[in-house]
């Protein structure tokens, strides 16, 4: 393939950008800042001009009220960048399985006028990698009638789907910006080590595992530190996996696909791990159609997949992506991985959160919230595990799923819980 280079200047290179365009915006670490502020800069040209992307990170600059009338943003996912403009009416949001998202862009029900990405420079056959976050962008990439690269040099190679010959790159500008690292520092509580002890109890050797980032993520993975032969197949992954991978806990060597290789979508965490998975053979970043395929996912024998939620209801209607009507994240891969995992020869979907907030809200109650989204449907939850046990639910009728939920629910929750129980179903 020849090699083409096209470098230019910001401007040069969004002038390709008309009103009432759709623009992909690649996500997660690797979010094009310096483009988003540049194309912020010339917001006076354009009208509607619509931005679809999932997570993404830093000051986005284009999501400002002052450019209501320049951008309009339809979100795949709420990430904390956006939830204030999506709850204020100033942004949508696009309720849909992560693992559907790259049909919208393939069957052009969201066509793509403009991609924006990150990459690394070329190597020398003319080769960038999107880096960290292949998930959706591959696609995009793929569907888009032009894509322009923010090519930067901190930017990560990692093997899989995510390489690029520069010649399909409409425009090439260069920049030199770190990349976003996700705050790591804070502890786990002895409430969320607890609950990494409980699933870890649950997780057999070679088994293989999807996991995400955040404290309860790795409280689990900190208590699997006596386990053999595990492997990753996972959405994303973050820092918790280098030190398992280190200790040869995590060996990808038993998984029906994939052997030998951790399979991921993006990761996000420390530059510790964009170092580590640079040029890394171990890791497969992989288009999120495929990672994210519950008939891909099942191939793996003892499958578990570990997610959380906001509350939960005593019939085991899980929802996690909203407080009510305030919308705070999306679905995301949730079901992707709780069905992939429950038709997994071995597998364990598990859903594993605190019993209470931080600020003592019950996340176990009677009732969802009014306006409150189910995610997961109480047919598709198996285990459900808190710091006050494992409530194992598939196959319970409605009074059996609510006495499990009452017995790990806070103890100060468990004699209004059990009222509920018993209006609802006379009997506890």
């Amino acid at each position: 393939m020849k090699m083409t280079v096209n470098y230019t200047n910001a401007w040069d290179a969004l002038s390709i950008i008309h009103s009432g365009n759709r623009v992909f915006i690649q996500g997660s670490a690797q979010t094009p800042s310096f483009l988003l502020k540049e194309l912020a800069k010339g917001a006076s040209r354009f009208k509607d001009v619509e931005l679809v992307f999932i997570s993404v990170y830093g000051d986005l600059e284009v999501d400002k009220p002052e450019y209501a009338n320049n951008f309009r943003i339809n979100s795949l996912f709420v990430s904390a960048a956006v939830r204030n403009a999506v709850c204020e009416g100033r942004a949508d949001y696009v309720p849909v399985f992560l693992s559907e998202i790259p049909n919208l862009f393939a069957q052009n029900i969201l066509p793509v006028d403009v991609a924006l990405v990150q990459v690394s420079p070329p190597d020398k056959h003319g080769y960038c990698s999107l880096g960290l976050s292949v998930d959706i962008a591959r696609s995009a990439v793929n569907n888009a009638k032009y894509v322009i690269a923010q090519v930067n040099p901190h930017v990560p190679r990692t093997h899989g789907d995510g390489l690029i010959h520069c010649s399909r790159f409409y425009a090439m500008v260069t920049c030199d910006d770190p990349l976003y690292e996700a705050n790591l520092s804070i502890e786990e509580t002895k409430e969320e080590l607890r609950i990494g002890e409980y699933v870890a109890s649950l997780i057999e050797n070679r088994s293989t595992l999807q996991t995400g980032i955040g404290t309860i993520p790795n409280a689990v993975l900190k208590s699997l530190t006596n386990h053999k032969d595990l492997g990753i197949h996972t959405e994303m992954c973050s820092d918790g996996v280098i030190d398992l991978i280190e200790k040869e806990v995590i060996t990808n060597k038993y998984k029906k696909i994939h052997p030998n290789k951790a399979v991921t979508a993006f990761a996000l965490g420390t530059r510790k791990l964009y170092d580590y998975v640079d040029d890394n053979p171990f890791f497969q970043f992989l288009d999120i159609d495929y990672v994210n395929d519950p008939n891909v996912i099942c191939r793996n024998n003892k499958m578990v997949a570990i997610n959380s939620a906001i509350e939960i209801d005593i019939t085991g209607q899980i929802c996690s992506d909203s407080i009510g009507t305030y919308q705070f994240s999306g679905v995301g891969g949730q079901m992707d991985f709780i069905r992939g995992a429950s038709l997994s020869e071995g597998g364990r979907p598990i859903i594993a959160l605190p019993s209470r907030t931080a600020k003592g809200i019950a996340r176990i109650v009677a009732t969802l919230k009014p306006g409150a989204g189910v995610v997961t449907t109480r047919a598709h939850v198996h285990y459900v595990v808190t710091e006050y046990g494992i409530a194992y639910l598939f196959g319970k009728n409605l009074r059996q799923r609510a006495k499990a939920l009452i017995n790990i629910a806070h103890p100060e929750d468990r004699e209004t819980l059990e009222k509920a129980c018993f209006e609802r179903f006379k009997v506890f």
